[in-house]
């Protein structure tokens, strides 16, 4: 588990509304690039290359010309995330700050759901909660299991580590057939336990289980380790929002595991309009930010 860090981070004073903030979250191979203007999110996008630099490059070149911008048009660029330590100096010349990665999960998070307290729950390559509330913006833990546990399993129990093929063949999967039920080793319902509650993961999986079933136990498997997780990290709190952001969103299977999760848990689960992107909205919300 992640060590406990406490940022005190308070709200943002506004940005001009005649510049540009570009943030910027930077993977191994992924880039993900946001404007801010107006307090409004401008066109978000998203590249891959084979290394960070040329995957930051080729994603503000691109986001630029896209978006009919000028350089002189940009006030300042905001980094974070793990690839963000490959750059150093100013991009093309522009003012360029890194900013911490679960600083810019909350503030991104805390913008795009409209929530001032909830815990950030960022399912990256493994999964990190922050939490959010009137004394700022707070690193509570995680836990090392999110979209790389999905490749990783998947590519060793499907042949291959396309999450989106992965998704597909889950999409016409049967959970009963690989997860052990409440259902299944009782007649009545346990108390607060429905009887579709989920007793044991892959319990009732076989050596000749087919594609379709695996997938969707490996999906479910990792979306409700992360949404009991989140549960647990928001124990003697008050808190029973969560919103949830990175990549693993995109999974149709959300739509179904959180809010089974809802009804468990008596919590609530919160997917925002640009989740995918709330780390880069994030650190463009950063700038003029004190720390």
């Amino acid at each position: 588990m992640s060590p406990v860090r406490f940022l005190e981070v308070p709200l943002p004073p506004f940005i001009s509304p005649v510049c540009i903030v570009i943030g910027i979250d930077v993977g191994i191979s992924t880039t993900k690039i946001v404007g801010l203007k107006d307090g409004k999110v401008i066109s978000p996008i998203r590249i891959t290359a084979a290394d960070p630099v040329t995957s930051l490059y080729g994603a503000f070149g691109k986001y630029l010309h896209d978006n009919d911008i000028d350089l002189k048009d940009v006030e300042q660029v905001m980094l974070t995330g793990v690839g963000a330590a490959y750059i150093d100096g100013n991009i093309y010349g522009l003012p360029t700050t890194h900013t911490d990665e679960f600083v810019a999960d909350g503030l991104g998070a805390r913008f795009e759901s409209g929530l001032q307290k909830a815990i950030v729950v960022s399912m990256g390559t493994g999964t990190s909660f922050v939490q959010c509330d009137c004394h700022g913006i707070r690193h509570i833990g995680g836990i090392g299991i999110g979209g790389g546990t999905l490749q990783g399993l998947s590519r060793v129990m499907l042949n291959t580590s396309n999450i989106k093929q992965v998704a597909s063949m889950a999409m016409q999967g049967d959970i009963s057939h690989v997860n052990l039920l409440i259902g299944d080793i009782t007649n009545h319902p346990l108390p607060g336990l429905p009887m579709n509650a989920t007793a044991s993961l892959f319990s009732r999986a076989q050596y000749d289980a087919p594609k379709e079933d695996i997938a969707l136990g490996i999906i479910v498997m990792v979306l409700q380790s992360i949404g009991s997780a989140s549960v647990l990290s928001a124990l003697n709190t008050d808190i029973k929002d969560f919103v949830l952001i990175g990549n693993l969103t995109l999974l149709p299977q959300c739509k179904e595991v959180f809010p089974m999760m809802e009804k468990l848990y008596k919590v609530h689960y919160h997917i925002p309009k640009y989740s995918e992107f709330c780390t880069a909205i994030g650190a463009a919300l950063s700038y003029k930010t004190s720390i």
